[in-house]
């Protein structure tokens, strides 16, 4: 007697063998009985499995649950968490005055929203990071429900506004088609001219952000640390031009910086854009980082390393950027930096490039990108000793947070 069956997964398959439950010997109604009812146990044991591994991933402190497959009243009680279907239906219900952190425990899904964190110590943690996604697909260039252009700071996926933010295992991604709409024809109607798109983006009162592997992907303009301190952890970071880009502090630690194509360009892109303010002595902080490709086409030595940004041709912004022990791929080119142009209160359009004094440094990069040039400014050990990660955050120490 032969028989067939579909099993749900490649563990299902690999527990269920015909050794195991003794089939050889009996007779084919015997056989066939056994078998279901060996299926039956195993896959009762799969699903408590489950059960109990969904259960444990939960932080036990967390205040809400998003679920995308949730269909019950919003806030019911599901052993004894509030459980919402979208992350903006959690936030609304964080309360005005309340003690410690509010953490949001996000379920695998792709969540489309555009989310604004409005409160103090917001905590958004995802079951699982490739597979837990909240995107959305606005560029600057697009209009916005008002019909005005959503421009730049408006573009976000995930805008924070107040202190004590952090994520954790999450996909954080601005969906908008820049290459799509790079190929339309220059006539084309509904071709975006700015087509800028920020997956994250800080702002107002915004300090000691933390993020704890996750993915920010856009391709210009992704990720805009633009005030107060941030901590970056083992996350991956994907863009094209000057997609890590502001005026924040930022220390990037063990990351991966990962640069996408921008076909029939050159350069095809640049990593950062700081705006640092001249008064502040730190900018951006990338230690121990991989700067890698997405692709193996993105052509050699067409990545530029960063240039300085300055806002409304703002002559008080002096743009760091240093790379400590950084890994960095032959995409990474002997030039390191490019000029940036910007427009004063007249429109009248200025050329920034670096000068003697500007802030943009390397020390011990590796990799067959790491070349030495004199348009790629270098550290020597002692000058390298004063930029420690807790320099650059003015003694926040967030890694010593999380080892309590």
């Amino acid at each position: 007697m032969n028989l067939k069956f579909t099993f749900e997964s490649d563990e299902e398959s690999s527990i269920f063998k015909e050794k195991d439950i003794g089939i050889r010997s009996l007779t084919p109604r015997q056989t066939a009985g056994n078998v279901l009812a060996a299926r039956l146990k195993w896959l009762i044991l799969l699903a408590v499995t489950a059960a109990i591994r969904a259960a444990a991933s939960v932080p036990p402190s967390c205040s809400a649950m998003v679920d995308g497959g949730y269909t019950s009243r919003p806030g019911a009680l599901v052993d004894g968490k509030p459980v919402y279907r979208t992350i903006g239906e959690a936030l609304q219900t964080v309360p005005a005055c309340r003690e410690g952190s509010f953490i949001i425990f996000i379920r695998k899904g792709i969540y489309h929203e555009k989310i604004s964190i409005d409160a103090n110590s917001i905590h958004l943690i995802g079951e699982d990071r490739d597979s837990t996604v909240i995107t959305f697909d606005a560029a600057a260039g697009a209009p916005a429900p008002d019909g005005k252009p959503y421009g730049t700071r408006g573009c976000f996926t995930l805008a924070v506004m107040r202190p004590d933010f952090r994520a954790e295992n999450l996909t954080i991604e601005n969906s908008f088609d820049y290459p799509e709409n790079a190929a339309r024809p220059d006539k084309n109607p509904s071709k975006i001219t700015d087509a800028q798109g920020v997956a994250v983006m800080t702002a107002e009162s915004s300090d000691r952000a933390v993020f704890i592997n996750c993915v920010i992907r856009g391709y210009q303009d992704t990720l805009f640390p633009d005030a107060g301190r941030h901590y970056f952890l083992q996350c991956r970071i994907l863009g094209h031009v000057d997609f890590i880009f502001g005026a924040g502090q930022a220390v990037f630690e063990d990351c991966d910086i990962v640069s996408r194509d921008r076909k029939g360009k050159d350069p095809t892109g640049y990593i950062t854009a700081p705006s640092t303010p001249i008064s502040f002595p730190y900018g951006f902080l990338f230690l121990d980082c991989c700067l890698l490709r997405e692709t193996p086409d993105l052509p050699a030595g067409s990545v530029r390393l960063g240039r300085p940004w300055h806002p409304g041709a703002d002559p008080a912004a002096s743009g760091s950027a240093v790379f400590i022990r950084c890994l960095m791929e032959d995409h990474i080119g002997p030039e390191g930096y490019a000029p940036i142009s910007s427009r004063d209160t007249t429109g009248r359009k200025i050329i920034f490039d670096l000068e003697k004094d500007s802030r943009f440094f390397e020390f011990h990069s590796h990799g067959p990108g790491a070349l030495e040039s004199t348009s790629r400014p270098q550290l020597d050990e002692k000058a390298a000793a004063w930029y420690q990660k807790e320099y650059v955050l003015n003694g926040w120490k967030p890694w010593e947070e999380m080892e309590r």
